[in-house]
């Protein structure tokens, strides 16, 4: 009886891989296939009938493994060529990230190329804008978490705007590397549809074509962070941004995104950070940041939510020399 019941488990937990292994591949499939949507939904189809096949040789009683067999080799060779897949540089970019971002450092000075400054139309298309801008660090003077909400308030875009005391002010974020002719896709981003790259750009650029083009719904919170941790957090992102363009990366949904990509930094600062689901559901993150005492003291959540929302005073600015300090009015700690 006890070989009975062993083997019942081991036939569900072989039927329930190999639907799992099914699922998998049929969207790998759909996703990094080069061709027509006909045509990847067709393979798909191919694939999930071999699964099937697969799970009718695994009848309790009546096992004939060839057609496991047969599906677990193909599993494996799909999996192999997926794993070796090798991101790349060179393909037709679009425009908005169609250049990797460089720097150097020199004492307290740092120099990045590659800066974004792009004017956003409201039909979605840009006057392309690349500066080379050189920053003090000595001058810092804070930093903003920016959260732009574009799918429901669990999913949100995450960014990170530097403030110097001369003035300027640097935004950084983590983004997909799509090339022209691509849209973004949160599941493509678990199968390597798409290279990450480090953005550094104007506010102007970043934070308002996500409210003013976009429709998105943008909150900017001000971090509590000393200058010397300060620092250490824009070296991170200068670090990252070498990484970037010595070695490509795939971007990916779970574990190297735009929100991840704050924590391994803030952890530079603070190695004791917890990992938390607030990582992958990045719409609270700020409630994450919060409850580590990383944002502007002495208010509650809910205060420093309803304060920071600038998304009308954004579209109210327009792209006014000024849209910063507009979008910060009320801000705390701004």
């Amino acid at each position: 009886m006890k070989r009975e019941r062993r083997g019942v488990r081991r036939h569900r937990v072989l039927r329930a891989l190999l639907v799992l292994a099914a699922l998998w591949g049929a969207l790998a499939m759909y996703f990094l296939l080069r061709a027509g949507t006909p045509i990847r939904i067709g393979v798909g189809m191919i694939w999930c009938l071999m699964a099937a096949a697969g799970l009718h040789g695994l009848r309790p009683g009546r096992e004939n493994w060839a057609m496991p067999g047969l599906f677990g080799v193909a599993f494996a060779l799909l999996f192999g060529m997926w794993w070796k897949m090798p991101p790349r540089q060179d393909r037709d970019w679009a425009d908005e990230v169609a250049r990797t971002l460089e720097a150097d450092v020199h004492g307290s000075r740092v120099t990045l190329r590659n800066v974004r400054n792009f004017d956003w139309r409201a039909d979605g298309s840009a006057l392309p804008r690349w500066e080379t801008r050189t920053y003090d660090l000595d001058r810092l003077a804070g930093a903003d978490l920016a959260l732009s909400y574009w799918m429901g308030p669990a999913i949100a875009h995450t960014l990170v705007s530097f403030e110097f005391d001369d003035g300027q002010r640097v935004v950084f974020s983590l983004e997909i590397r799509k090339e022209r002719d691509e849209s973004f896709s949160a599941l493509g981003g678990f199968f390597r549809q798409f290279e990450a790259t480090l953005v550094a750009a104007d506010e102007r650029d970043i934070l308002r074509v996500r409210t003013n083009v976009r429709g998105e719904d943008l909150y900017l919170y001000r971090l509590a962070i000393p200058p010397a941790q300060l620092r250490t957090l824009f070296l991170g992102y200068v670090a990252q941004a070498r990484a970037l363009a010595a070695r490509p990366r795939w971007y990916n949904t779970l574990d190297n995104n735009c929100t991840t990509m704050v924590f391994d930094i803030a952890r530079l600062i603070d190695p004791g950070l917890p990992l938390d689901y607030r990582l992958l559901l990045s719409g609270w993150f700020a409630d994450y940041a919060f409850d580590h005492g990383g944002l502007q003291p002495g208010y509650d959540m809910a205060t420093l939510r309803r304060l920071g929302q600038v998304t009308a005073r954004a579209r109210a600015a327009g792209d006014a020399p000024d849209f910063p300090a507009r979008i910060r009015q009320g801000v705390p700690g701004e």
